[in-house]
């Protein structure tokens, strides 16, 4: 008789949970927000049945805006040389064990010009902080690629540069940038980072970007050294004011030749949680399903389908390269990773029950943050910050 109302009383506390969690879950969805201990509930969740609601309701919330469609985009990784120390990063600037490359501006027209007859009407490029690449020299490139496929629209993933860089490549035709703020915590970002690299001149960069008209991602990594569920929430008060078109979160993973080479992967569970949070949060925002997904999960990437992703990023590289742009360790390159298996891909997304779209895929969220939110996001980005391009080592 005492087990039984041992077990009956634990069964009456887990139903209590989920009825709590999910009536969380449907606050979320109604008013795009929750108070930082709902938050902090929400993320700390464990039920299974929980979970799966909260899955559920972030699918049919990406589904009302975007319907079934999966946007691709064409990463083109343009160079692993990088002025940057970030302890995490595998391309960091004294891993002295990474292989360096840059592409010449016929090899990254030739993945345009390859991306768009495979379909691809949206070209990124990446690559670490390479000063080769000057204000001009890649101004000439977004140039060619847009007077080839002006159709197609331009993302640069290039990190911080000064308000006029950000501006003259916005009139060569960059569309979008992505600028992942990493954390919204000062403190947890210095101890992401080196001394030289400033959370304030991050936070700045962001806003400028905002304020030249690009399309702008922000975006952090789930699980980096240091992150505690209450980082996590300052994050998610960060995104809510800056109101981003584009949100782009991963595990942590760690690279082998960087100081953060024993650290702990981020986790499958707690990336989820934090895709479908961000897409109840963000109805209309795109929302990658992350290459770091694929790496620590078979699945990963379809469980971010799952979670409300709705954006993947097949690779356009070179192949000869592609193996070296490693930010972190065994990161997967070949497969449905690859451009080229272009249909693979689309099938395994057409399991899910969604379709693979070749479109440019522009952002439903609205261009201009409210006159409110911009005055709450710029009180937190006044002090006086160095310039990004006075950072000029390299290995």
């Amino acid at each position: 008789m005492i087990n039984n109302n041992s077990h009956n009383c634990m069964a009456s506390s887990q139903e209590s949970i989920i009825r709590t969690t999910n009536s969380l879950t449907d606050r979320l969805r109604r008013n795009q927000t929750l108070t930082d201990a709902e938050f902090q509930q929400i993320l700390q969740t464990q039920e299974e049945e929980s979970l799966e609601y909260l899955y559920q309701n972030a699918r049919q919330v990406c589904d009302i805006h975007y319907g079934k469609n999966i946007y691709a985009r064409g990463l083109i990784e343009f160079t692993n040389y990088c002025r940057n120390n970030c302890y995490y990063c595998g391309i960091r600037r004294e891993n002295r064990k990474a292989e360096r490359y840059r592409l010449t501006e016929e090899d990254i027209i030739n993945c345009a010009k390859e991306g768009y007859a495979l379909g691809f009407r949206t070209f990124v490029l990446q690559g670490g902080e390479d000063i080769y690449y000057t204000k001009e020299k890649l101004g000439h490139i977004i140039t060619q690629i847009k007077k080839f496929y002006p159709e197609c629209a331009v993302t640069l993933s290039f990190g911080e540069w000064d308000y006029d860089t950000y501006q003259y490549w916005h009139r060569c035709g960059a569309d979008r940038y992505l600028l992942r703020h990493e954390t919204a915590d000062q403190i947890h970002y210095q101890g992401l980072h080196p001394h030289e690299m400033n959370y304030f001149h991050r936070m700045n960069c962001l806003e400028q970007l905002k304020e030249t008209g690009y399309q702008v991602g922000a975006g952090f990594m789930v699980g980096s050294p240091g992150q505690t569920v209450e980082t996590l929430v300052k994050d998610l008060r960060f995104l809510e004011k800056f109101q981003p078109h584009m949100i782009g979160i991963g595990p942590f993973i760690p690279q082998k030749d960087t100081p953060f080479a024993g650290k702990a992967s981020g986790t499958l569970s707690m990336t989820r949680k934090l895709l479908s949070v961000l897409r109840l949060m963000f109805p209309k925002v795109l929302l990658p399903s992350t290459t770091a997904l694929g790496t620590i999960h078979p699945q990963g990437r379809e469980m971010g389908i799952l979670s409300g992703a709705n954006v993947v990023m097949p690779n356009l590289s070179p192949v000869n390269v592609r193996g070296k742009y490693l930010l972190y360790n065994d990161k997967i390159h070949t497969g449905c990773e690859s451009a080229q298996a272009r249909q693979q891909l689309a099938e395994r997304i057409h399991l899910l029950g969604y379709k693979l779209c070749m479109d440019r895929g522009d952002s439903k969220m609205q261009t201009c943050i409210s006159e409110k939110k911009k005055e709450d996001f710029h009180e937190s980005c006044t002090e006086q910050q160095p310039c990004a391009a006075d950072r000029t080592q390299y290995p």
